[in-house]
């Protein structure tokens, strides 16, 4: 599988921006992905931007039952793994969101396309 693309953000209005210039280019809206370290922001930023979150749609089953014990970092983590990140690559993402960034993340982008 085709590691995912993202970029971070430091605002939630560029956010919504980067969303909407996604859209432009034709990107599924189904492929775009808002994760940050609040649900209530990530909720108002998805609702904003008409994106999705990772909710129990994208988890596995497995996924979405350990992460009723994880804590937030581990669940972050793991959620970003099921996007197809490497798990090294979700613990640098992780550690972004620690620092209150907002990640867009792209599945399924077309080659050699990037968030601007």
């Amino acid at each position: 599988m085709m590691q995912p693309i993202f970029k971070e953000f430091h605002n939630d209005q560029e956010v919504v921006e980067a969303i909407q210039s996604l859209k432009s280019k034709n990107i599924n809206e189904d492929d775009i992905y808002i994760i940050t370290h609040d649900e209530d922001r990530t909720d108002r930023i998805a609702d904003e931007a008409e994106a999705n979150t990772i909710g129990l749609d994208e988890e596995t089953l497995g996924t979405a039952a350990r992460n009723l014990f994880r804590k937030k970092g581990d669940e972050l983590r793991a959620k970003l793994e099921e996007l197809g990140f490497e798990e090294y690559h979700a613990e640098e993402l992780e550690e972004k969101l620690d620092e209150g960034k907002v990640i867009v993340v792209v599945q399924h982008a077309p080659e050699g396309f990037d968030i601007y």
